[in-house]
């Protein structure tokens, strides 16, 4: 089946996610409940763009994701990825949507990968010939000729994570969920699938969903960030305007060539200090990072200097706690 090409590859209105709760009260008795996961999201995602669907533990991140995925139905309200209705049209759908989830593995876990490469083949109902050519060039972009033939349960978590994503290319997605796809992986693991995530997006246009708790994920890979919070969008814009936006304060490091005087400016605070050393976090808002460099320059000969932001995680944070404060 040919699927439709809305303009935007993800149109949701008003979706809601309620679920059923019991609690045990006393020896024999169950009082039931309600736990709202997803409240009310609006949005829509075009083709082609790479969008972060950020927020803490049980925000309802994954929930929305299962919905977008036809896993779970919602309570109420309407979603459609590429056109189709994921809960209703699941299976004409999955044809055109990949989905890695770092908690869970689509490969048999004692089976190398080739092997679970030739399964979804004729799953998919992949021509044999253009499947080898897609196969061919993943495992060489991907690298995973060295461990093509190796059972899935003997590979490092980071060689898994390569082959996880790999196999959710093998037939051409339109869109590409990932849910924690870096999750326990070392820094150059991390590094290496974010590039690759970032070349498939901007070579084969591919839509990409991303959740993670790594600023670096989001940095690296998406443009925009969309922040959810208690199952409502609190966020939604670029990367940069977030930044912008709830940034007040710049990181100074400086290293001296001569003992430096000692440094005292209204919202300037000592991170880390040595004999010639500084690292200083700058509240703009008190002192412009202009006037700190000049202070800086004064106190001793520099021997080099850098000024960058904080890490995006306090940003995030900053977002939460607005949050939290509204309520």
């Amino acid at each position: 089946m040919t699927p439709q090409q809305p303009q935007n590859c993800v149109e949701i209105e008003h979706l809601r996610k309620v679920f059923t709760t019991s609690k045990r009260v006393g020896l024999f008795g169950r009082t039931r409940g309600e736990a709202l996961a997803v409240d009310d999201i609006c949005l829509t995602i075009p083709a082609g763009q790479a969008v972060a669907f950020i927020g803490p533990n049980g925000a309802g991140k994954s929930t929305t994701i299962k919905m977008l995925t036809g896993i779970l139905t919602p309570t109420t309200g309407t979603a459609t990825v590429l056109g189709y209705t994921p809960w209703k049209q699941r299976s004409a759908l999955t044809y055109h949507i990949g989905a890695v989830f770092g908690q869970r593995s689509q490969l048999w876990y004692h089976l190398p990968p080739r092997d679970t490469f030739e399964l979804l083949a004729r799953v998919y109902n992949l021509p044999m010939a253009d499947y080898r050519q897609r196969r061919d060039m993943l495992i060489e972009r991907f690298k995973l000729g060295e461990f093509l033939d190796t059972q899935v349960r003997k590979l490092s978590l980071g060689q898994r994570m390569r082959a996880e994503i790999a196999a959710s290319l093998l037939h051409r997605p339109k869109v590409l969920f990932l849910d924690e796809p870096t999750i326990g992986l070392d820094v150059i693991a991390r590094q290496e699938l974010r590039d690759l995530i970032l070349e498939w997006n901007q070579n084969e246009g591919l839509t990409v969903f991303l959740t993670s708790h790594d600023a670096g994920d989001i940095e690296r890979v998406v443009r925009r960030v969309i922040v959810i919070n208690h199952g409502r969008i609190v966020f939604d814009d670029k990367v940069s305007t977030m930044r912008r936006q709830y940034l007040g304060s710049k990181i100074l490091s400086v290293k001296f060539a001569t003992l430096p005087t000692p440094l005292s400016l209204p919202g300037v605070e000592t991170l880390k200090h040595t004999d010639y050393a500084l690292k200083l976090k700058v509240d703009t808002a008190q002192t412009p990072i202009e006037v700190v460099m000049t202070e800086v320059l004064k106190a001793g000969s520099v021997a080099d200097i850098a000024i960058e932001d904080p890490p995006l995680e306090d940003v995030i944070a900053h977002i939460y706690s607005e949050t939290e404060a509204v309520k």
